[in-house]
């Protein structure tokens, strides 16, 4: 309180004080203190220590914190920072720490150059799932255009289920060669709910031909609840297998659809 006050009314004396704050033995919850304190002024000086912190100069402890508050903070200038700090970093926290700052400050632009252009595979996940929380679909949909691998391909189509994007995976569930990436769609699909969804599930069933692209759509109803639309299937279905599946799950689902159906059976 002391500190904030002081920055308040004297920025010229509390500055220099706080800067020995980072400097000297404080304990760690008074260092974080001042550098909040720092963060939220607009003095030249305050914003050079903070920079300095965010580049690991005066101190290793506060540099994620400093990331994190320059993220907060969200100016144009502060996103060139971030860049040239994970562009110049080769500590995997850092970098971490500054895509979850890009994030943070809606910078998909540097989101996605990373996810394009990472070396580190792990890096590059993280890119792609920071891009799916921070709304950039169509960032998203591009990176899943241009990849050549199923397994980050994957990791894209997580980060559309994270966005909410029912649109493009159903456009990958209906339309994927891959069959791998058609599953992890329909599975997304699954986890998201909703009538939309699951009517398109139904629908696409009726269509295909592949057994288990018609058990991952069965899996998908049932892990939505929608004891309507596996009736629906049952009662169009003629392969005694995927009758037998459909039915395995409708036994357990505790639904009015599902248990008027076990009744509608049991009386042929």
């Amino acid at each position: 309180m002391a500190l904030n006050g002081l920055m308040n009314s004297d920025p010229d004396k509390a500055i220099p004080l706080l800067e020995r704050f980072l400097q000297g033995n404080q304990p760690s919850r008074l260092k974080e203190r001042a550098l909040f304190v720092l963060a939220q002024s607009d003095n030249p000086k305050a914003r050079q220590i903070l920079l300095q912190a965010a580049r690991g100069n005066s101190n290793p402890d506060l540099q994620l914190k400093a990331i994190n508050y320059l993220s907060i903070m969200g100016s144009k200038e502060n996103r060139q920072i971030l860049a040239e700090l994970y562009a110049g970093s080769n500590d995997m926290s850092v970098k971490r720490a500054v895509l979850h700052g890009f994030m943070i400050s809606g910078d998909r632009d540097h989101l996605l150059q990373a996810a394009k252009s990472e070396k580190n595979p792990d890096l590059r996940m993280e890119a792609i799932h920071q891009l799916g929380i921070s709304g950039g679909q169509a960032e998203l949909w591009q990176l899943y255009q241009a990849e050549p691998t199923v397994e980050v391909k994957e990791t894209i189509l997580h980060s559309m289920f994270i966005g909410g994007n029912s649109d493009k995976l159903l456009e990958v569930a209906r339309g994927e060669k891959d069959a791998r990436l058609r599953k992890a769609a329909i599975h997304s699909l699954g986890l998201m709910g909703g009538e939309h969804t699951g009517a398109a599930l139904v629908s696409m069933y009726s269509s295909e031909s592949d057994p288990s692209i018609r058990g991952e759509i069965v899996t998908a109803l049932f892990i939505q609840g929608n004891a309507k639309g596996m009736v629906d299937l049952a009662r169009k279905e003629n392969n005694p297998e995927m009758m037998k599946m459909i039915v395995s799950k409708l036994s357990i689902m505790g639904s009015k659809d599902a248990t008027e159906y076990m009744l509608e059976l049991l009386s042929k």
